[in-house]
């Protein structure tokens, strides 16, 4: 799910601190920008020429995509402008507790790639709410629809316009540039960016997001690198081991990941609200599995998925650590938090190097909103056009159908996006506290429906009601309404109403219980045979993650008296040996077993017998 930005708005007061380049270098850097953006569609036009005649090729890739293209996509599609600016600005202000968002998606990617991926593509689906329709019915898919549709057009898509606006707005002075008032500056560059996104989306499918989205990924690869060490040797004046030094040794309180109880993103947190919208946001939101559910088999999907997890545990390193050199370069300066990463852009990048970057931050952009624009077509084809109204349409009326809806949302989306000027302060949490009017729900029925049997349409249907109307109450409606503020964090509501709404489900099930098992078809539509790596890539993946707390934590570069503890090598030494061994082990004794496991038919599980 993508990290909300814990700042005031951008008011053309803060423009007086943004850096302002020149204006002969400003245009070297948009050509140069023009020059990668065009480079990157022209491959991707190349790559994806042909391949979008059928409604497989269009919406889903022609279930052909390999476990590189899935990755780079998943992460493209993951990161946006926001993360890139807000969690570094987050290293600037306080620690690196706000990490837990990024690092532990590992684990909801485990989930993914071992369980849930294989369910999927065992069920032959193109979406979630088709999955849902096969395990409940199609009122259940209508609503589940509603929900994402409700999300994406009023919250997700115009916030990720937005936050790509502003973060150009922060390199470049576009008001002084054009001659024109910040709002048209704002107006203009969320339509250039929408539009230009659309192109993609609309007309090219989700191969061509896949490609251009792999692509962008090699670039930010390269940018997150490069920006941090131009950091340290800033900060080093010279010399790049000085200035790693200097962010362990001084101020270490800023590299420690375990949060506290003031902190925004608490430590406990991380095993409850955090771990199910994680779970949500990388199993069961559409515009991010529908790269998995592309995949030429079961195999390149789960390398996909799981090699994107291990991406993840860079982001404290390129989306983070930035931020704390920047606290180290100009200390408490800035006007505003989020501008620490675009000072530290500015003062230390080449200009050379300028145009590329800002290609790869637009690209960053440009990947989450045309992922979006491009699930959102696809559930309302395959999920509502289709079945209520023309269960017969060919590949060709469907794929015109899709293109016209994604051109509303893409319209509606970019006339929508430019108002969140007007909004009050904490525009960001606000955006991350409506993600929980969806998230939640989804993962409760979906998961509910996968382990049980007999929970029967009618309970996904109260949930998703009730979900909706105690959700609002929890987070606003006892204030709002009655004065009383219950002092709840909201993604502690998150794990609240998880429990509640599972509670509710099971309740329904006994008493309600109906007569027939409901049971999610096993159709699939390439090889299911798993990747042979896949247990001991996701124990790795698991070890990782709990290296990363302990990198970042008060034994590891956290430790005040020095650079780490003399706790930390012993605990990373065991951590290590365990991980190999127990993934020796998995591969010894439970690749076979999980393979078979996989290949049994549903009478087969059913029954226990093999």
């Amino acid at each position: 799910m993508s990290l909300a930005v814990d700042a005031c708005m951008y008011k053309e007061e803060f423009y007086v601190e943004v850096v302002r380049l020149e204006v002969s270098n400003i245009w070297f850097t948009l050509l140069s920008c023009l020059f990668f953006m065009g480079l990157v569609a022209y491959i991707s036009y190349r790559l994806t020429k042909g391949e979008v005649n059928s409604s497989e090729g269009y919406f889903l890739a022609g279930r052909g995509l390999s476990g590189t293209f899935i990755a780079g996509s998943l992460l493209l599609t993951n990161l946006s402008a926001e993360q890139l600016i807000g969690l570094n600005g987050q290293g600037y202000r306080a620690n690196l507790s706000n990490m837990a968002w990024e690092v532990t998606a590992g684990v909801a990617v485990i989930v993914l790639a071992l369980y849930l991926l294989p369910k999927y593509l065992g069920a032959g689906i193109s979406t979630i709410p088709e999955f849902l329709s096969k395990r409940y019915d199609d009122g259940v898919r209508r609503l589940t629809v509603l929900l994402f549709m409700f999300g994406y057009i009023l919250v997700t898509i115009p916030s990720t316009l937005y936050s790509g606006a502003l973060a150009v707005m922060q390199l470049f002075d576009i008001p002084s540039l054009f001659g024109i008032s910040y709002g048209q500056s704002l107006w203009l560059i969320v339509w250039i960016i929408g539009i230009i996104g659309a192109i993609y989306a609309i007309f090219g499918g989700l191969r061509a997001v896949a490609v251009s989205d792999t692509l962008n990924g090699i670039g930010l690869l390269i940018i997150g690198i490069l920006v941090p060490i131009l950091g340290f040797i800033a900060l080093g004046d010279g010399s790049i081991l000085q200035g790693m030094k200097t962010i362990a040794t001084q101020a270490p309180e800023k590299l420690n990941a375990i949060g506290s109880s003031t902190d925004s993103v608490p430590f406990a947190a991380i095993f409850t609200g955090i771990l199910f919208a994680n779970l949500f946001y990388w199993s069961s939101n559409q515009y991010v599995i529908q790269r998995t559910l592309g995949a030429k088999n079961l195999a390149e999907g789960q390398k996909g998925a799981l090699l994107s997890g291990y991406f993840k545990l860079l982001i404290p390193f390129f989306m983070m650590i930035p931020g704390v050199i920047a606290f180290h370069l100009y200390g408490g300066n800035l006007a505003s938090v989020d501008l620490a990463y675009p000072t530290l852009v500015a003062n230390e990048l080449p200009i050379y190097l300028s145009g590329f970057f800002l290609a790869v931050l637009l690209g960053a952009v440009f990947s989450s909103f045309n992922s979006l624009l491009n699930s959102a077509a696809t559930m309302f084809t395959l999920d509502v056009y289709k079945p209520l109204f023309a269960p017969n349409a060919d590949d060709r009326k469907l794929i015109r159908i899709s293109k016209i809806f994604g051109t509303i949302v893409a319209v509606v989306s970019m006339a929508i996006s430019p108002l969140l000027v007007n909004a009050p302060d904490g525009l960001w949490d606000l955006i991350r506290k409506f993600t929980g009017f969806f998230n939640i729900p989804i993962i409760v029925i979906l998961l509910m429906g996968i382990w049980t049997k007999k929970v029967p349409p009618m309970a996904a249907k109260v949930v998703i009601i009730f979900h909706v109307i105690a959700y609002y109450m929890l987070v606003w409606g006892t204030d709002q309404l009655f004065g009383l503020d219950l002092g709840l964090n909201f993604v502690y509501v998150y794990g609240i109403m998880f429990f509640v709404e599972a509670g509710i489900m099971l309740v329904i099930g006994r008493v309600g219980k109906s007569r027939e098992s409901y049971r999610i078809p096993y159709r699939p539509r390439g090889d299911m045979t798993p990747w042979k790596y896949a247990i001991m890539s996701s124990i790795l993946l698991f070890s990782a993650i709990i290296g990363m707390y302990i990198l970042f934590s008060p034994i590891g570069l956290a430790y005040s008296d020095g650079i780490v503890s003399p706790w930390f090598l012993p605990a990373i030494t065991a951590l290590i040996v365990l991980a190999v061994l127990i993934s020796l082990w998995s591969i010894r004794k439970w690749n076979g077993r999980y393979a078979h496991y996989l290949n049994r038919t549903p009478d087969q599980a059913e029954n226990h017998t093999p």
